[in-house]
């Protein structure tokens, strides 16, 4: 009797620990919701942690995404579904319900988004500048004229290759508002080629044609080895490139990230990625890519 008693005394013990052990914290008054991970919690399992945006290729190309949104990741634990695209359509990839927000860089096609109902507010943060860039002997003799839309007038005067996106993204929208009335038809001016691709594709074919291209700057410089190609005419007041970020408009567009979305445009408008913004560029290219908007 007295071994069966302390047989079972052995058990309940036994059972009274590993009921114990199944939930550790780290003082006895913290529950699993309050351990933190970065400027996350743990209760943000619950959370959508993932952020769909859809941007531009210029940000992308250009190896700017790559260098800021690992510092968010880091800091909160969101991670990224990343959309590169011009911005018609990384626009309408947005309208069409999937993305949480778009960073993108033209002016009359965001203030549509945001008017139609499918943004929330357009928030411009940042600029670079457009470029012409050429071959390197400048055959319809650019390099000294005052605006872009002065030196498209002499290489369609010259008749010399120009080659375009053609893609409805903010830069062949850029393009066509520097050409003005004088937009070139693709298929009657045989020195105008329509690509239709992104910026670095196109840059690609302007390359191997020996013709001129709008490009940002950012995006030619990371390409520019694999490039027979230079920059002909750079900063110009006309070829000013402003980038805005605009959150979706959950009213509007179902499944919408919204807490997510707002966080990361109070990072991306804020002191840190500041810094990191101005800075992109310098180490390699020896020159800032990117600049800040003055408020």
């Amino acid at each position: 009797m007295k071994k069966l008693l302390a047989v079972l005394l052995a058990l309940s013990m036994l059972f009274a620990f590993a009921a114990c052990g199944g939930t550790s914290t780290t003082d006895g008054n913290v529950t699993p919701d309050e351990v933190t991970v970065g400027d996350a919690t743990a209760g943000d399992a619950e959370k959508n942690m993932t952020i769909r945006l859809s941007t531009t290729t210029s940000v992308d190309n250009s190896g700017l995404l790559a260098y800021l949104l690992p510092a968010f990741e880091a800091k909160t634990g969101y991670k990224f579904e990343v959309t590169s695209e011009g911005t018609g359509i990384a626009i309408q990839f947005a309208k069409d319900g999937n993305a949480d927000l778009i960073l993108v860089h033209s002016k009359a096609q965001e203030e549509a988004f945001v008017n139609d109902g499918y943004g929330v507010e357009r928030i411009p943060f940042m600029y670079n500048y457009f470029v012409v860039v050429g071959p390197a002997d400048d055959p319809a003799g650019i390099a000294d004229c005052a605006t872009a839309a002065e030196a498209f007038a002499k290489i369609a005067e010259a008749e010399e290759v120009f080659v375009s996106r053609g893609d409805k993204s903010g830069t062949h929208n850029a393009e066509l508002k520097l050409w003005g009335e004088n937009v070139p038809d693709a298929e009657t001016a045989t020195w105008y080629q329509s690509a239709g691709t992104g910026m670095g594709a196109t840059l690609r074919i302007a390359s191997e044609q020996g013709g001129y291209c709008l490009t940002d700057k950012a995006t030619f410089l990371a390409n520019k080895d694999s490039l027979d190609l230079e920059i002909i005419m750079a900063e110009s007041e006309d070829m000013k490139n402003t980038y805005s970020v605009i959150e979706c408009n959950p009213e509007k567009l179902d499944g919408v990230n919204t807490e997510a979305s707002k966080a990361f445009i109070e990072w991306l408008t804020g002191d840190e990625a500041s810094a990191l913004i101005a800075e992109f560029g310098e180490a390699e290219y020896g020159e800032a890519l990117f600049f800040l908007l003055e408020e």
